[in-house]
């Protein structure tokens, strides 16, 4: 082979390439223009028409209606489940990991991976037509850690009713290479009687879009859409000790409940055991506020363990991985007679680490409830 095919031969399939592309773009308007279709909700509660070709998550938000999705409709998180009265096709390979059978046979399907062909109907949960879409400007960013960011915003076009625990999404603009507007989930951690304001815990994730551009690009000042509140992650009114876990800003939604306890004069009620896990002593904060928090509440207690902490952090508190802590507290400290009820916050990994701990000391499973980063 002459030199002049081995440069014209990557030429030529690259222009086959792009020729092909712009052809299916073509093709998918012209062939695939699915034109009006109409959507019913709840058997009538809510009913409108839409231009067809988009997914469901995108076209319901689009018309004011917020379905759950911490991924930001990429298909990764499995929230943003709707059932689906109307045939619209099969279930795909992405959605079907993220699904009971009981859910595959009610047909239950992902809103983010069913694109809208033609009318459909759907069944959704009642409180969705709460969650709203808010305006809102950065008043303040302060670093936390060397990876979290505290994210207080003002929200400017009303006031916003929230559960302790409830998690919200931003929406960051197109930069870079970001094409177009981009959501993803993180919890709150501002209390609820602040209606005018939220607050967020982002924590910086490498190639992470949102997280890249909070960390990066945003500023004081900045105008930004919230949509809130989402999720059943909020304490139960029960007299239960409460085992809480979180790491990393999984400390967000605790933030917000403990001081939504202390406002409402509910601190004491009934025991509560915090356990937060982080690598070194750089990556714990609020470490002032929870201490006084323990020393003023006597059921308050504040466990902060390292997993590797360094020479210089003179560390003397807990050591280990967070679940190894919890299991000897599980075992030797907390009460064994008083019904439990746990709540974690974090990862994916350490929060199935934290419910096998839990199920092994007799927690009951229907008794703990999470909030599971995607």
């Amino acid at each position: 082979m002459d030199l002049a095919t081995v440069l014209v031969a990557p030429a030529a399939l690259s222009a086959i390439s792009a020729a092909l592309a712009i052809l299916i773009s073509l093709t998918d308007k012209v062939v695939n223009n699915y034109g009006e279709v109409a959507i019913d909700i709840n058997g009538g509660s809510r009913s409108f028409k839409v231009n067809g070709g988009a997914n469901m998550l995108v076209t319901l938000a689009e018309s004011g209606i917020f379905i759950p999705s911490a991924c930001g409709g990429r298909g990764s998180c499995g929230e943003c489940k709707v059932k689906v009265n109307s045939d619209v096709g099969p279930h795909l390979p992405t959605e079907i990991p993220y699904l009971t059978n009981e859910q595959l046979e009610e047909n239950v399907r992902l809103s983010c991976q069913v694109k809208l062909k033609g009318d459909v109907e759907i069944e959704i949960p009642e409180y969705l037509f709460k969650i709203e879409q808010y305006e809102g400007v950065v008043e303040r960013i302060r670093d936390l850690t060397h990876d979290i960011k505290e994210v207080y915003f003002r929200l400017t076009d009303g006031a916003l009713d929230f559960k302790a625990g409830q998690y919200g999404q931003i929406e960051v603009p197109p930069y870079g290479k970001v094409k177009e507007p981009t959501q993803r989930a993180y919890s709150m951690s501002s209390v609820p009687s602040d209606t005018n304001h939220v607050e967020f815990l982002v924590r910086l994730v490498p190639g992470g879009i949102v997280t890249t551009y909070v960390h990066e690009h945003l500023q004081e000042g900045k105008k930004m859409k919230v949509i809130a509140p989402f999720g059943d992650f909020y304490v139960r009114d029960t007299e239960a000790q409460m085992i809480c876990v979180a790491g990393g800003s999984g400390m967000a939604p605790f933030k917000s409940i403990f001081y939504d306890f202390v406002e409402h004069g509910t601190m004491d009620k009934r025991d509560i055991w915090y356990f937060f896990g982080a690598r070194t002593k750089k990556d714990l904060f609020y470490l002032d506020e929870l201490n006084e928090l323990q020393e003023k509440y006597e059921r308050f207690h504040f466990i902060p363990a390292l997993s590797e902490p360094e020479e210089s952090d003179n560390w003397e508190g807990a050591t280990g991985l967070i679940t190894e802590v919890l299991d000897e507290y599980l075992r030797n400290t907390i009460s064994t007679e008083t019904e439990k009820e746990g709540y974690l916050c974090g990862s994916p990994g350490m929060l199935d680490a934290c419910m096998a701990v839990m199920r092994e000391r007799d927690m009951a499973e229907e008794k703990i409830y999470f909030d599971k980063f995607a």
